[in-house]
């Protein structure tokens, strides 16, 4: 994942920096927000923005601003030190997708990162496995023709695990991908949901199989040895 992270405080940036390197992400470290408006200008210039209001210069909502003026896409988390509910709102009505209020934890500022990246990754309409379809963009689960009833969190696991089908996916990621729908998953809520799921797909020809150790992996019934 490339970040572009621009944040004034030298002694924070090298930190956030060397953090979110050490996760595998390449980060492209600026101080100001003129810096940030003219590196924003290359269409490639980073997956997600980790971007600090008070900037010297421009501030980090001007940056923002002229980013969506320009039609730029790139998701934006916002960093702010201000208490004023005010300038949240206001990085949220000029487009920012999140922020985090200062001093934060560094794992929360990398999920909440890897979540901005998968939200922005093209997913097909509708995906298929068995005779469980998913539409992604109605939020829609159905088995056949019958409509499966599923929470918001459970839809989150059920997606994840359809998007990463045949792969073996932990417990922490799926954590993470659920993590935008509210407080702080347990991996024992991981498990609950996972069961949720498995009871409300058990005629779908899929199987949700525990991999011990390692985590769960969705695949079609008659590849499947069962779960356990």
């Amino acid at each position: 994942m490339r970040v572009l992270l621009v944040e004034d405080d030298a002694v924070l940036a090298d930190g956030l920096a060397r953090v979110l390197r050490g996760h595998g992400m390449a980060v492209e470290l600026l101080r100001s927000g003129s810096e940030a408006d003219a590196a924003l200008l290359r269409p490639d210039a980073a997956e997600v923005v980790v971007l600090d209001i008070g900037l010297p210069g421009l501030d980090g909502l001007e940056v923002l601003r002229r980013l969506r003026a320009r039609a730029g896409a790139v998701p934006v988390l916002l960093l702010t030190a201000r208490d004023a509910i005010e300038d949240r709102v206001r990085g949220l009505e000029l487009g920012a997708d999140d922020y985090l209020v200062k001093p934060f934890a560094t794992p929360e500022l990398v999920a909440r990162l890897k979540a901005l990246a998968r939200r922005n990754v093209p997913q097909p309409a509708v995906l298929g496995l068995g005779s469980l379809t998913l539409d992604t963009q109605a939020k829609r689960a159905r088995v056949g023709e019958r409509v499966i009833d599923l929470s918001v969190r459970e839809w989150a696991v059920l997606e994840y695990l359809f998007l990463h089908s045949a792969r073996v996916v932990s417990k922490q990621q799926i954590i993470d991908a659920i993590l935008p729908w509210g407080e702080d998953v347990t991996t024992n809520a991981v498990e609950v949901y996972i069961s949720r799921v498995r009871q409300k797909t058990a005629d779908a020809g899929i199987s949700i199989r525990t991999i011990r150790g390692f985590g769960y992996m969705l695949e079609a019934s008659a590849a499947a040895d069962g779960h356990a």
